[in-house]
């Protein structure tokens, strides 16, 4: 793939610019044994996914006021637990790649803004642009973030690369008309085994 004509990067968050996949499913397992859920289905299916998204699919007969409060509790969960939250590998210095090249980027994940910025702090990284599940009206794999993302960059969404470890998250970069990178051994316009070597392929 050519990465020439990159405008800027749009990264997902938990799994891609931050290690936060063990809290993820701390709080996931947590959640379904007090909601009756198998937790491993719950594991399973929640990563890259709006809470809300999740639950209706766990528990499709729960109304949408159930839904809203089992989600709250879902992200109180995540809210403290912020023990082994890291940056992913190489997430700091393809930052400063990207800033030595003047590629703008941002970060649009399905977490609301308090554990976005929580777990953005832990890992030492601050987004010049952020785009959380409060900012748009539909989740991934809806494109609305990723096109969100562009235009407060100001960058054709055909011009941003995409980079994402989740298949909803791709999804939504694609329908964006995003290209798209992809991590843990997922199908995309670029296919990455970490993050560094998407910072030898830009340099």
């Amino acid at each position: 793939m050519e990465l020439g004509g990159i405008g800027a990067v749009l990264f997902d968050m938990d799994g891609t610019l931050v290690d936060s996949d063990a809290a993820v499913e701390r709080a996931w397992e947590c959640w379904a044994a007090e909601y009756g859920v198998d937790p491993a289905a719950a594991v399973a299916i929640a990563h890259g996914s709006p809470a809300e998204a999740t639950i209706r699919r766990l528990l499709p007969a729960l109304d949408d006021a159930t839904v809203a409060a089992a989600a709250a509790r879902q992200l109180a969960l995540q809210y403290d637990d912020l023990s082994d939250v890291r940056a992913t590998l190489g997430a700091h210095e393809l930052l400063t790649t990207l800033a030595r090249l003047g590629l703008p980027w941002a970060v649009v994940t399905s977490a609301d803004a308090r554990l976005a910025k929580a777990r953005l702090g832990a890992a030492g990284i601050v987004a010049p642009v952020l785009v959380t599940v409060e900012d748009v009206r539909v989740g991934k794999p809806d494109p609305e973030g990723y096109q969100r993302a562009a235009a407060l960059l100001d960058v054709p969404v055909a011009r941003c690369l995409v980079v994402e470890d989740a298949e909803v998250g791709l999804q939504a970069g694609r329908a964006a008309g995003a290209m798209t990178a992809a991590l843990k051994g997922l199908d995309g316009d670029l296919r990455l085994n970490n993050l560094p070597q998407l910072t030898r392929q830009l340099q």
